[in-house]
């Protein structure tokens, strides 16, 4: 990719409207007009979004914050105060997100809601301490929270739609940044072993597969083709185990096993990335770790080429 092409360049490349940025052209979607019911609506996508991808029993709704706050504040347990944190950052978002849509009502009544209403600055503090709070809040994997999607509705809250867009993109290059990562990895080390010839055609298609489905608003008619594409290029990854042949050895048995179990964590974790749009560190570093452990455990350094043999 030429260095002189300056982020935020936009073209249009095989017939679609593209941004560039940090290497990557991503496909660019017009922000809305800068209302406060597109803001409303933006946070309300936002927090559904939010909880689609945090462990479950944490989406509490915004009227039992007091409720939550005392069971936080309450809790000697560490571990339990956690948990609880988690559910106290859900009250707090949705919360903020109750508060947002009454306002919006309000004006559409015609009332003005001027940026320093009492009720503007309760959303902002709501969505600020829910925030603090989701930073120990884990993935639905359990690996890791996720930083960046609890400060996203935050970010939409108190500054231009067309600007948190333009950040959104800079977030998605290095999403693709990461599942290319991620995928070379992977490849690099199944590759080395006889067992896994044709994975790395398998992998490239599913990395592929998952920044098409990285870069795609839900609401964009394409996503009928991107999300079948991503579905069936992880299933024929996953199906990498039913080609193999019968182990004859308890050795191969161990690598096709190892190696297998690579690739469904692998596939894991690049489903997990694309479908959140976000880093996952890590996970990622968790996921490399494995790599070099499966590396250690099968493949010759001289040749690189798998030590196990029929």
């Amino acid at each position: 990719m030429p260095d002189h092409i300056v982020n935020g360049t936009r073209r249009e490349i095989a017939g679609r409207p593209c941004v560039f940025f940090d290497g990557y052209w991503i496909k660019w979607y017009p922000p809305p007009k800068d209302t406060l019911n597109a803001k409303k609506q933006l946070i309300e996508a936002l927090t559904r979004r939010l909880f689609n991808h945090v462990e479950h029993g944490i989406n509490m709704p915004g009227y039992r914050l007091n409720e939550a706050r005392y069971a936080y504040e309450t809790e000697d347990d560490p571990e339990r105060k956690r948990v609880k944190g988690a559910m106290l950052a859900g009250a707090l978002f949705n919360r903020a997100t109750d508060i947002f849509r009454k306002l919006v009502e309000l004006q559409e009544l015609g009332v003005e809601i001027e940026a320093d209403d009492s009720l503007m600055h309760e959303c902002g503090q709501c969505l600020l301490e829910a925030l603090d709070f989701g930073k120990s809040v884990r993935h639905r994997s359990g690996d890791e929270s996720i930083d960046e999607l609890w400060g996203e509705p935050f970010k939409a809250f108190s500054v231009p739609i067309e600007d948190f867009y333009g950040s959104r993109y800079i977030k998605i290059a290095q999403t693709m940044h990461d599942i290319d990562r991620i995928a070379d990895r992977m490849a690099s080390t199944l590759g080395g072993s006889e067992l896994f010839a044709d994975i790395d055609r398998l992998i490239r298609n599913f990395a592929d597969a998952a920044k098409l489905k990285c870069e795609t608003l839900r609401t964009d008619p394409v996503i009928f083709e991107v999300w079948p594409s991503f579905v069936t290029a992880g299933d024929q990854l996953s199906d990498t185990r039913s080609r193999m042949p019968v182990p004859s050895s308890g050795a191969v048995k161990r690598e096709v096993e190892d190696g297998f179990r690579l690739i469904q964590q692998g596939k894991a974790l690049l489903t997990y990335i694309a479908r959140a749009r976000v880093s996952m560190p890590k996970s990622m570093q968790n996921f490399i770790d494995q790599c070099d452990h499966f590396q250690l455990s099968y493949i010759d350094p001289k040749n690189n080429t798998s030590t196990s043999g029929e």
